[in-house]
């Protein structure tokens, strides 16, 4: 599975991307009810974002962690313009999320070393 990610990372922060901006613009009332706290669903979204670039590690990757922060950043900017509330405390949880989803990636690709699971 690391092999699959490390490969498609591209599209699949693209695909990403692409889900958070446009699951985080929509009109707060037609979202779906989801269980968990807007600050769990920040986390969980960002984690995920983080996680094939960190396990790819590509040239720059530092870059596009922060370009990952930024774009939350202007998500919660744009946020009052579109029917939504921006607040902070998500991109703080974005920020957490982030550092957790590369905190996995690394926890995976050590143990798919000790397993000698082929990583490329």
């Amino acid at each position: 599975m690391i092999c699959l990610i490390q490969k498609y990372w591209l599209h699949i922060t693209l695909m990403l991307l692409v889900s958070i901006a446009t699951l985080s613009l929509w009109p707060a009332a037609y979202l779906p009810s989801v269980p968990g706290t807007d600050k769990t669903h920040h986390f969980i979204a960002y984690a995920a974002l983080m996680l094939p670039t960190a396990l790819r590690q590509p040239k720059h990757w530092l870059i596009i962690a922060f370009a990952f922060l930024a774009f939350s950043g202007s998500i919660e900017l744009i946020q009052p313009y579109v029917n939504r509330y921006g607040e902070w405390l998500d991109m703080a949880a974005n920020a957490v999320g982030l550092f957790c989803g590369f905190i996995l990636a690394k926890i995976m690709v050590f143990f798919a070393f000790k397993k000698n699971v082929p990583l490329q």
